[in-house]
């Protein structure tokens, strides 16, 4: 975890982010394929040589991939097929079928049905269901919040607001749900993409540019009556905070961690009282090589990450 000093509109302050882009694969999505098929074998839901077939949007086959193969597991993985090309390759790096869907085969909707006629018709198949999976969640809740809380009371530090993008929903809900736990008064604020403003209107809308949020649907798992207001960022000013990242602290970060950090200073930004905002680094850089994140961004009225002087960084000590 880190605490990231900032200075935008003339005034410095600190946001406080989990930096989940040092796990296992580059990504947060660790934390719930290892729970999850942990939990699958203690209910004897999942055998040896089981085969795992998930629908993704790229850093849950990775996850699974990895972990799965390293249990012994034949893999396969189902996802649009609009996606980085780094997911594909790195996913079958770890020996693992990737199964593409276009747009006109149903996107991500259509691999999830999919996945579910292949598990309907083989015995040996083992759907996680990432998207309505509790224990999505519950990983997040019993580790990625745990965390959270004690290396910030480490410090003295309260946290006042949490601010994730949506993508299955596991993050928000399971961290959400712990922090309220000891503060029953913080903000639990979801982050969608203004392009596709899935979470507000709920049903897809637009498209945009932040790989792994906004996946066309509201997932099961997702409450938003148990949540705060939904925070929209642009998917170019997302990009342009994520390169900053790297740039002027080398933090190499994926898109959706620019889209984070700019929800939760814009947060702090709008609030009358100082706030100890809090957010996630969800995945590493590795999988946009091919994107715009390595394009030179256009800036457009209303983006605020042109203005936003990045200072420096601390780290703060894992409990």
């Amino acid at each position: 975890m880190i605490e990231i000093v900032y200075r935008y509109k003339n005034v410095t302050n600190k946001v406080y982010v989990k930096c989940e882009h040092y796990n296992l694969t580059g990504s947060i999505k660790d934390r719930m394929a290892l729970y999850i098929l942990q939990q699958a074998y203690r209910s004897g839901k999942i055998k040896q040589h089981d085969i795992i077939v998930e629908a993704t949007s790229g850093n849950t086959g990775i996850a699974f991939s990895a972990i799965g193969k390293a249990l012994g597991h034949e893999v396969k993985i189902i996802m649009p097929d609009w996606l980085s090309k780094e997911r594909i390759n790195i996913i079958e790096s770890l020996g693992a079928e990737v199964i593409l869907m276009s747009k006109e085969k149903g996107g991500f909707l259509g691999s999830i049905a999919l996945s579910e006629q292949m598990a309907a018709g083989d015995p040996s198949i083992f759907l996680p269901r990432q998207f309505e999976n509790s224990y999505n969640a519950e990983a997040h809740e019993k580790t990625t919040a745990k965390e959270i809380w004690m290396q910030l009371q480490a410090i003295d530090i309260n946290p006042d607001a949490f601010v994730a993008g949506v993508g299955t929903g596991g993050t928000i809900m399971g961290v959400g749900k712990y922090l309220r736990s000891k503060n029953p008064d913080i903000k639990i604020h979801p982050l969608e993409p203004a392009e596709s403003p899935t979470l507000s209107t709920g049903y897809k809308v637009g498209s945009h540019r932040i790989q792994g949020i906004s996946d066309e649907f509201i997932p099961a798992i997702v409450k938003l009556n148990e949540m705060d207001p939904v925070i929209k960022v642009s998917d170019g000013d997302s990009i342009l905070m994520a390169q900053k990242l790297a740039r002027k602290l080398g933090l190499a970060v994926g898109i959706s961690s620019g889209a984070n950090l700019i929800g939760a200073i814009r947060l702090q930004n709008q609030s009358e009282k100082p706030l100890n905002v809090v957010t996630v680094f969800s995945d590493s850089n590795k999988k946009y090589l091919s994107t715009d994140l390595m394009k030179e961004e256009p800036v457009k009225p209303g983006y605020i990450s042109p203005d936003i002087e990045l200072l420096d960084y601390d780290a703060i000590n894992r409990m």
